[in-house]
């Protein structure tokens, strides 16, 4: 991978101590999507840091998102929630985690390969993963503010 693009990825699925420390839910989604530190993320900031992803995960530059590139990108997310579990994570919707509730859930079942391959052929096309863009991102904006905050990320 090009060095700018590793260190999207790693600004992408990491977050900073700061905010891992405050331990608030959503916090490090926030921390990783949200570009000009408002506190928020938008549509915007998530639509840009999708393109960074999938230019990060296409290793052959096809344009697709194959099988293989989305082991990579599963193994990159695991440890991403591996490493920050308790610590203001993507989980803490209700019931968190990956099949859990419904902002934990949505935010990892967003970047899969059968939420993101639309005609089914077993690889995610660019267009097909920026397309399910707006549909991950409502589905994280549980209180329909059009934008994604913390309150998104609380129970109920």
């Amino acid at each position: 991978m090009k060095p700018v693009v590793l260190a999207t990825v790693a600004l992408v699925l990491t977050a900073s101590l700061a905010v891992a420390q405050q331990g608030k839910r959503g916090s490090h989604f926030i921390e990783n999507w949200d570009q000009n530190e408002d506190g928020i993320v938008s549509l915007a900031e998530v639509t840009e840091r999708r393109e960074d992803v999938f230019a990060a995960f296409d290793q052959n530059h096809d344009g697709f998102l194959s099988a293989d590139d989305y082991v990579q990108f599963d193994e990159a997310r695991a440890n991403d929630q591996a490493n920050n579990a308790g610590q203001g994570n993507q989980g803490g919707g209700q019931g968190g985690g990956k099949s859990g509730g419904k902002s934990g859930g949505r935010n990892s079942e967003g970047m899969t390969l059968a939420f993101n391959d639309v005609n089914g052929d077993g690889q995610v096309s660019h267009d097909e993963f920026m397309t399910r863009t707006v549909v991950w991102f409502t589905q994280i904006d549980r209180n329909g503010s059009g934008a994604i905050d913390p309150a998104d990320f609380g129970r109920g």
